[in-house]
């Protein structure tokens, strides 16, 4: 037995007055309720009960254990309550990460309708580009623009992404028309996304295999969201996701470019840290992601308004 189960036993038969007795209310030998009293006895090494053959009473140890362990095993019990629920019905505080550029998209309204189906969990969203770990910052479900290179975590891909490059008809006839290539874009004037640890740069589909462009921007962001206005207002060239330039295309403030060198491999992926014993309220979301990958491909097929700049 464990400790818990050690204390439990010896209030039982505190109430009872007798080994017997208590033998019968657990389910086990009396002989099985005696050990776990003498285990108990020996760990504080002190004898907590006054034994006859017919009955038993507290010393006054077992009376100093019996007062204090009443509300222990009360706290335990609330607990194991509280944990259950946890288990069984999605409720309590579910932490989740994000890029700030699915703030833009369908997430925020996947978050509302789910609260609005569970309105017993609480939402914490931890909006960064930064790569966070999840033990280390007590995170239970990331969203992330792969690779995932922690092979420790489970990983669920959501949806492909295809990047374009983009800027205005005016910018295009002025630079010497669209590229053809991505190395063309060498001389064009670039607003680019930056990792605050990593110089900005590029990356392409070439021929089936990854292509590198370096970058000295005109405009480097460690948001994505400035630089679609900047391309509209006929700064420079963006490359980004199509669907954060979808907008501004289908009403022709931008002219898109180099789509047949979208990478193949980028996906928006679903990070957690495993597949058993997770929260009723991480399992419920993991269900819940299907209706995002729906609402963004729904979406994404829809044509956008028309914004001001």
């Amino acid at each position: 037995m464990d400790s818990l189960d050690l204390i439990e036993t010896f209030c039982e038969v505190a109430r009872r007055g007798s080994f017997s007795a208590t033998a019968r209310a657990r389910g086990v030998s009396p002989a099985s309720v005696s050990r776990a009293i003498t285990q108990l006895e020996a760990r504080f090494d002190l004898r907590l009960f006054h034994r006859t053959t017919r009955q038993v009473s507290l010393t006054d140890a077992g009376q100093i254990l019996f007062e204090r362990s009443g509300a222990l095993l009360d706290l335990v019990n609330l607990t194991q309550g509280d944990l259950h629920a946890r288990a069984t019905h999605p409720s309590g505080r579910l932490a989740i990460t994000a890029p700030h550029g699915l703030l833009q998209t369908e997430l925020p309204p996947l978050l509302g309708h789910f609260m609005q189906q569970y309105p017993d969990v609480v939402i914490d969203l931890h909006v960064t580009d930064r790569v966070v770990s999840l033990a280390e910052e007590g995170i239970d479900l990331a969203f992330r623009v792969g690779p995932i290179p922690d092979a420790n975590l489970i990983v669920r891909r959501l949806l492909p992404l295809k990047y374009v490059a983009a800027a205005t008809p005016e910018y295009w006839r002025t630079h010497g028309g669209k590229p053809e290539h991505p190395n063309d874009l060498r001389t064009h004037a670039q607003l680019a996304y930056r990792r605050p640890d990593e110089a900005p740069r590029w990356v392409f589909n070439v021929k089936g295999k990854p292509f590198e462009l370096p970058l000295q921007p005109v405009f480097g962001c460690t948001d994505h969201v400035p630089l679609v206005t900047l391309a509209r207002m006929g700064l420079g060239v963006v490359w980004g996701a199509e669907r954060a330039v979808s907008g501004p295309i289908e009403c022709g403030e931008l002219e898109p470019a180099l789509e047949a060198f979208s990478p193949t491999d980028v996906w928006l992926y679903a990070v957690y840290q495993q597949r058993r014993h997770n929260s009723a309220a991480l399992r419920a979301m993991l269900d819940h992601l299907g209706e995002f990958v729906k609402a963004f491909e729904q979406a994404a097929a829809q044509v956008a308004p028309c914004a001001e700049p």
